[in-house]
């Protein structure tokens, strides 16, 4: 015996079949028709042609009936029911706000987890209510429980805006959870809805949230400023070398020209080429290796390490033994080095070399 399902197939298969020849569809649509009423029947393991009694009406003539009753019949019994579910009786209003107030005199005593009982209590009867879950909320926070009394809060306020003591509730539960910015927003629109500016406390809640909002703001700027280069170990401010170490590499201090006929280091830094080869020879101990290795630079560490530090001593021309470093770039391995530590060009490193001497 044919299911529901395979008679209703059976009813598709006949409706396509009628549809042919009523006019209904064209010559043109009979080959696709066929395909489907075949696709119907083998899906459905149904046989059209089959002798057994069908249904005493087509597919057509049901679903008209159908719509007859449609437009004629009343509304879905269950809407008396489902009405009934979500307006409570006034005795359980009553029961309800009798179970609030007790949750209010429960607060008044400090007594919470009693307060936060009987606002769930009054919730069960009037579910979604804003001034109970309001009221909840204040009790959470009250116990230090600010996540529920934020989700509380989010409640009231969803279930009606322009009660602006969830709001500030709201504000509460966000600034004690660091969301400082939530906060702000959440006086914001208890201001809003209070209108006139808002109520003092409201604004005081909101100036508490934005002065913390902008402390965030300016520590965030002072990381930011921390980020900068640091030199490596003896490096000074800044990240600039020590310039001490610098000079004690050529046997002398690191003031101005004085014993041991030491160079005015600060006058030989402020030019731009040996501040960046200082920096880079100082955070690189390998650099400082190679170059103490070479020859000519040991030969006027020495001179520089010297009692007299003449003028033109060992090719010094410079006041303070400064050596002549046109002439000492033309070697060229130190102009190697140099460009190693500048990160430029040879003939940069020379030409500058040069207009240090000179200076």
């Amino acid at each position: 015996m044919a299911t529901t399902k395979q008679r209703l197939a059976l009813s598709i298969i006949d409706f396509l079949s009628s549809s042919l020849t009523d006019g209904t569809l064209t010559d043109e649509d009979r080959e696709s028709v066929e395909v489907a009423q075949s696709c119907i029947a083998e899906s459905f393991k149904v046989d059209p042609t089959d002798a057994t009694p069908k249904d005493s009406q087509s597919l057509l003539q049901i679903y008209s009936v159908y719509e007859k009753l449609k437009t004629k019949s009343p509304a879905p019994a269950t809407t008396p029911a489902a009405a009934s579910v979500s307006s409570p009786t006034e005795a359980q209003k009553k029961e309800a706000e009798s179970l609030k107030s007790q949750g209010n005199a429960a607060m008044a005593k400090k007594d919470y987890p009693s307060a936060i009982d009987l606002y769930s209590q009054a919730l069960a009867i009037l579910p979604g209510n804003p001034i109970f879950l309001s009221n909840r909320a204040a009790a959470h926070s009250a116990s230090k429980d600010h996540e529920s009394a934020r989700a509380d809060a989010e409640a009231a306020v969803a279930a009606d805006p322009k009660y602006t003591k969830a709001w500030s509730r709201l504000g509460l539960a966000r600034f004690a959870l660091g969301d400082a910015k939530g906060s702000m927003e959440a006086y914001g629109k208890g201001i809003e809805f209070e209108g006139n500016g808002g109520s003092d406390a409201m604004k005081k809640g909101f100036e508490t949230a934005k002065r913390r909002v902008a402390e965030l703001e300016a520590g965030d700027d002072s990381e930011d400023d921390e980020v900068a280069p640091r030199g490596a170990p003896g490096a000074g401010a800044g990240g600039m070398p020590d310039l001490s170490a610098l000079a004690g590499m050529f046997g002398g201090g690191a003031g101005g020209a004085g014993g041991g006929g030491m160079p005015d280091l600060s006058a030989i830094m402020s030019n731009p080429m040996f501040a960046s080869m200082a920096q880079n020879l100082m955070s690189n101990p390998a650099m400082m290796e190679n170059l103490m290795s070479n020859p000519r630079i040991r030969d006027m560490a020495n001179q520089f390490g010297g009692a007299g530090g003449a003028p033109g001593a060992g090719g010094a021309g410079g006041a303070g033994g400064m050596p002549d470093l046109a002439s000492l770039m033309q070697d060229p391995s130190i102009a190697e080095m140099a460009r190693n530590m500048m990160g430029g060009g040879a003939g940069g490193a020379g030409r500058g070399a040069g207009r240090g001497a000179g200076q």
